[in-house]
C-alpha cells in the first residue's frame, strides 16, 4: 500500500513523539495569542498600520533565517535539545513584550521569536518522523496537526479574558510556554531516537526530488491564509456582518482540528496519494461553491469543510515525507516544507486580496478554487519523487 521506502516495523518512540506534539501545540496556543495580541497591543499605543505590518515582517524574517542557518546549527547542537533552547528563546521573547514598551526591542524579539519559532516546528517534524513506524505514521501526523489547528483556534479566545494592557498576556504566555520547555527536557530523557543534522544545501536538494510533496505545502499555505485572512472581507463586502466573518474563521478552525486524527487513520488505511487528491479536490470544491451559498449555515459547514481539506494536505505532505525520506533529509524536507508555507502564504494573501479589488469578491473565493482545482490535476497526474 505504502512505499518501499517504508522502514521495518519498530516500536514508536512515545516520549519523542508526545514532546514534539506537546512543544508545536503550546507553541500554536502562544502564536494564536499573540498574533492578534501584538497587532492589538501596537494599535492601542498609536502605532501606524504600516509599522505594525512591518513588525510582522519581522517575525517572517526570523523564520527565513533559521532555515538558511539550519546545518550549522544542527552541527553544534543536538536537533533535541535544539528544541528546548528554542521553546525557552520563545518564552525570553514573550516576557521582552511584557517588560518593554520599547518599538525597536519589540521589532527584535519579533524577529528572534520567528527564528525559534521555526525551529521548534521544523526539527519537530523531523523528529516525529524519525520516531514513528510507518503503520501509525499518518495517526501521529494527524495528532500532530490537531494540536498545531487546536492551539491556533484556542489562542484568541484567551485574549478577552487576558486583556491587552499592562503585558500581562505576554507574561502569562512566556511563563506557560516555559513549563512546557521543562516539560520538553523532561521527556527527552527518556527519548531513544533524534532527527540527524542536516545542511542548508540539502533543504534546496529537497525542491528538486521532491517537487510534489512541496507543491502539496505550498497549496496548502495558498489556500489556508486565503481562507483566514482574505475570506473574512469577502464577507463583510458581500453583505454578512463582522461578527459572521470572524465566526468563519472558528467555524474553520475547531472541525479542522477535529478531523485531523481521523485523516491521519486514513493516511494509515488508504494510498496516501489518492488521499491527497481527494482532500484538494475537496477543497478547490468548496471554495467555488461559496458564491452560491445564501444560508449562513451552509457557508459555515462549507467553511469548515474548507479548512479540513486545506490542512490535511499538509498532514498528507508531513506523512508522505516520513514515508519516502531519511536521517537528515528529514530535517531538509521540514525547512522546505517551511519556506513552501512561506511563498503559498504570502502569494495567497496577495494574489486572492488583488483578485479581489480588481474583479469585485465573487473573484476571490473562485479565484482560490480554480487554483486548488489546478494543483489537484497535477497532484494526480505528477510521478511521486523517490528517496
Amino acid at each position: 500500500m505504502h512505499s518501499s521506502q517504508a522502514t521495518a516495523d519498530f516500536m514508536p518512540d512515545w516520549a519523542a513523539i508526545v514532546a514534539v506534539i506537546l512543544g508545536a501545540s503550546a507553541f500554536s496556543v502562544a502564536q494564536g495569542i499573540t498574533y492578534p495580541l501584538i497587532s492589538l497591543t501596537l494599535e492601542s499605543r498609536g502605532v501606524t498600520p504600516a509599522m505594525i505590518g512591518l513588525n510582522a515582517v519581522g517575525f517572517a524574517f526570523g523564520l527565513a533565517a533559521s532555515t538558511l542557518l539550519l546545518g550549522q546549527l544542527t552541527a553544534r547542537l543536538r536537533t533535541d535539545k535544539l528544541i528546548i533552547v528554542s521553546l525557552v528563546g520563545c518564552s525570553l521573547c514573550l516576557a521582552t513584550f511584557a517588560a518593554t514598551t520599547s518599538l525597536p526591542v519589540w521589532f527584535f524579539a519579533r524577529f528572534l521569536l520567528g527564528f525559534f519559532a521555526s525551529l521548534i516546528f521544523l526539527l519537530g517534524e523531523a523528529w516525529m518522523n524519525a520516531a514513528c513506524p510507518d503503520r501509525l505514521r499518518g495517526r501521529v501526523s494527524g495528532l500532530y496537526g490537531a494540536g498545531i489547528c487546536g492551539g491556533f483556534a484556542a489562542g484568541p479566545l484567551v485574549i478577552p479574558l487576558l486583556g491587552t494592557e499592562g503585558g500581562f498576556g505576554f507574561a502569562l504566555t512566556a511563563v506557560y510556554v516555559a513549563l512546557v520547555a521543562f516539560a520538553t527536557a523532561v521527556l527527552t530523557l527518556s527519548t531513544r531516537t533524534t532527527p540527524e543534522a542536516s545542511s542548508t544545501r540539502d533543504v534546496f536538494v529537497f525542491f528538486t526530488k521532491a517537487p510534489l510533496l512541496v507543491a502539496m505545502v505550498l497549496a496548502f499555505g495558498f489556500s489556508d491564509i486565503a481562507a483566514i485572512s482574505v475570506m473574512p472581507v469577502y464577507f463583510v463586502k458581500t453583505g454578512h456582518s463582522e461578527a459572521f466573518a470572524a465566526l468563519s474563521v472558528t467555524a474553520l478552525a475547531l472541525p479542522t482540528a477535529l478531523a485531523q486524527p481521523f485523516i491521519g487513520m486514513a493516511l494509515d488505511r488508504l494510498p496516501r496519494r489518492r488521499v491527497a487528491i481527494t482532500m484538494a479536490g475537496i477543497g478547490a470544491i468548496a471554495f467555488l461553491v461559496i458564491p452560491f451559498l445564501t444560508s449562513p449555515v451552509a457557508i459555515l459547514m462549507d467553511f469548515a469543510l474548507l479548512g479540513t481539506a486545506s490542512f490535511s494536505l499538509y498532514t498528507c505532505a508531513l506523512t508522505m515525507l516520513g514515508e519516502q525520506y531519511r536521517g537528515g533529509m528529514l530535517v531538509a524536507g521540514s525547512a522546505a516544507f517551511s519556506l513552501a508555507y512561506a511563498v503559498g502564504s504570502g502569494a495567497g494573501s496577495g494574489a486572492t486580496g488583488a483578485v479581489m479589488d480588481l474583479l469585485g469578491p465573487y473573484a476571490a473565493p473562485v479565484g482560490v478554487g480554480l487554483v486548488m482545482l489546478c494543483f489537484t490535476a497535477i497532484l494526480a497526474r505528477g510521478k511521486t519523487a523517490k528517496a
